[in-house]
């Protein structure tokens, strides 16, 4: 089974009023889901968000949003460039692969051999 981990690709300050305690000291945070295995790593294309008031320390969720915090993430959302989507084999893939590469050429080699 994969794990899948968030991986922070951008955190900014933003200076808009928090709608549960109005403290204007609020972040932002836009992570990238990255999917490790035994035979592979996996960069997806899927891209989260987090706003956090620093003061409270309560998760701000879009239905609470004013026109301003809309606009401040609207602007950072413009700014991320994520990963490109990849698939990276591990090296256990490569020794598996070779292995049964190895075994298959054996076989051939040895049923030509009796014939």
């Amino acid at each position: 089974m994969a794990k899948e981990k968030l991986v922070m690709i951008k955190e900014a300050e933003l200076t808009n009023n928090c709608p549960e305690c109005f403290n204007q000291d609020l972040k932002v945070s836009f992570y990238q889901k990255h999917k490790y295995g035994k035979l592979f790593h996996t960069i997806t294309n899927e891209v989260t968000h987090e706003i956090v008031c620093n003061k409270c320390e309560s998760k701000i969720y879009p239905v609470s949003w004013t026109d301003d915090i809309e606009r401040s993430f609207k602007y950072y959302q413009k700014m991320v460039t994520p990963d490109r989507n990849t698939l990276k084999f591990t090296s256990l893939f490569w020794i598996l692969t070779l292995l049964i590469v190895a075994i298959v050429a054996a076989g051939i080699y040895f049923l030509i051999q009796q014939t």
